[in-house]
């Protein structure tokens, strides 16, 4: 079963939908807006919230063998670190570090029971790079890598692997927010001069879906950004 957060929108629904042409098993999470196509594959939760969490895996126990687990929820607020709210620090926070967190703590033991499991946070590179006005969400993408590194190493012989994709920038998702004028700016710093075909993502999920020796580390998919 593959489960997706923040499947929605962006790069989660993209694959949600690639993986229901291939005729896979698949659980989209959504929290607000439930996507009229392909509804009945999606379940609504809050994935901060670890009521509800704990609940969906609950529920869906029985469904839930050979998991893998893409952690695309993500939410972003720009500001510059001495402008920043607290509040708004802690909001990007829960939504893209501590959903993950509780995602794996209730995932973690069907994956150790069963000797089988994948993990994939979708990270950044914008931590890589520090780009001014994004300290909450690099600070939130750069702790999926710490959080996956010690799940790796807590779960390596129970034939689970955990791995980041750290995605540039492309032409998906929040991207669309970007000023056309910032666009140009953007562009002219990937080495590439575009933006990145979302297929690239999805053959990487692939690669670590198949793979049983590569945990642990993250696949950097930018156009040569860093």
């Amino acid at each position: 079963m593959i489960i997706i957060s923040g499947a929605s929108r962006g790069i989660g629904k993209y694959l949600l939908e690639k993986y229901i042409a291939e005729g896979q098993s698949v659980i989209g999470i959504y929290n607000k807006t439930k996507p009229s196509k392909h509804s009945d594959r999606y379940v609504q939760i809050d994935v901060t919230d670890e009521q509800q969490v704990s609940g969906f895996v609950s529920q869906h126990k029985e469904l839930l063998k050979d998991i893998r687990f893409i952690h695309c929820a993500g939410v972003n607020l720009n500001g510059f670190t001495h402008k920043l709210s607290l509040d708004d620090w802690r909001f990007v926070m829960q939504g893209n570090l501590d959903s993950a967190f509780l995602m794996s703590k209730h995932l973690l033991p069907l994956m150790r029971e069963q000797n089988y499991g994948r993990l994939v946070f979708v990270a950044s590179v914008v931590p890589q790079l520090g780009v001014p006005g994004t300290s909450a969400y690099s600070g939130s993408k750069a702790g999926l890598w710490g959080l996956m590194k010690v799940i790796s190493k807590e779960n390596a012989l129970k034939g689970i692997t955990a791995n980041c994709l750290n995605l540039g920038y492309y032409n998906i998702g929040m991207i669309s927010e970007v000023p056309e004028d910032m666009m140009k700016v953007v562009l002219n710093t990937i080495p590439m001069k575009k933006l990145g075909d979302p297929i690239n993502i999805y053959n990487a999920m692939q690669f670590l879906f198949e793979s049983d020796y590569i945990t642990g580390t993250e696949i950097n998919i930018n156009g040569g950004l860093v």
